[in-house]
């Protein structure tokens, strides 16, 4: 399958031009949500884990419930993100192979390592774990956590842009699951051409599907709301 493809801004999203220092604006708007985030009880984002879990159980069967030969990549829980670490050991259970990313170099594409909770791992930038050992693994899934995303289903991350540089250099197209909370959803990020968009966002209240393409984006946000997980299991 081809490599996802380099997105243009939306022009909905540049009817309003951007912010004279876009980074500076993704920076503070950023730091607002993860200090947001850091302030949600432990027992209300244990809640919303559950939720989500549920929706990801439920609104991808094909991921969840036959999961044999799947190769899903998750992100080590950092700053009170989502943790999939739980939905991760289900979907082990169903026969996937589970995958964490490497930061290899500076500015470069992650590297994906089989993991198991068992493994030797290393601490990596920001103190994340990661596999010490292990051989580059190609997802066909990524569950991804974001900061905040907006109405075309582009992610706003920690500023490194080093998913975005992932998700362009895999061989084969992934499907990309956005996970973040309703609070973190903005109008837009203003994306860049570097910016790639996810094809859904979990959030605790449901599954948002990102549709179209550059082109019908012109017609306003591409986000369509598919419900909970029993409207959703039927339409994805």
């Amino acid at each position: 399958m081809s490599t996802t493809p380099r997105i243009q801004p939306p022009p909905n999203a540049s009817r309003q031009s951007p912010p004279g220092d876009l980074a500076a604006w993704r920076a503070d708007r950023r730091a607002a949500l993860i200090d947001q985030r850091m302030a949600v009880a432990k027992e209300t984002l244990q809640a919303w884990r559950q939720a989500i879990d549920r929706h990801i159980e439920r609104g991808f069967p094909g991921l969840a419930q036959h999961a044999a030969g799947a190769i899903v990549a998750i992100c080590w829980p950092h700053r009170n993100e989502y943790d999939a670490r739980h939905i991760a050991a289900r979907l082990r259970r169903a026969g996937a192979t589970i995958i964490l990313p490497v930061v290899v170099a500076p500015q470069k594409p992650l590297q994906f390592r089989a993991w198991t909770p068992d493994m030797p791992m290393a601490s990596g930038p920001l103190g994340i774990p990661y596999p010490a050992q292990g051989e580059p693994v190609t997802p066909t899934a990524v569950i991804l956590p974001m900061a905040g995303f907006d109405d075309n289903g582009y992610r706003l991350g920690y500023g490194g842009g080093y998913f975005d540089r992932t998700l362009a250099a895999l061989p084969r197209r992934s499907l990309v699951i956005g996970v973040a909370n309703e609070f973190a959803r903005l109008p837009t990020i203003y994306p860049q051409s570097h910016d790639i968009p996810v094809d859904y966002v979990v959030t605790e209240a449901g599954i948002y599907r990102r549709d179209g393409d550059t082109e019908s984006e012109m017609r306003g946000p591409r986000l369509t709301y598919l419900g909970a997980p029993e409207l959703a299991a039927n339409r994805a």
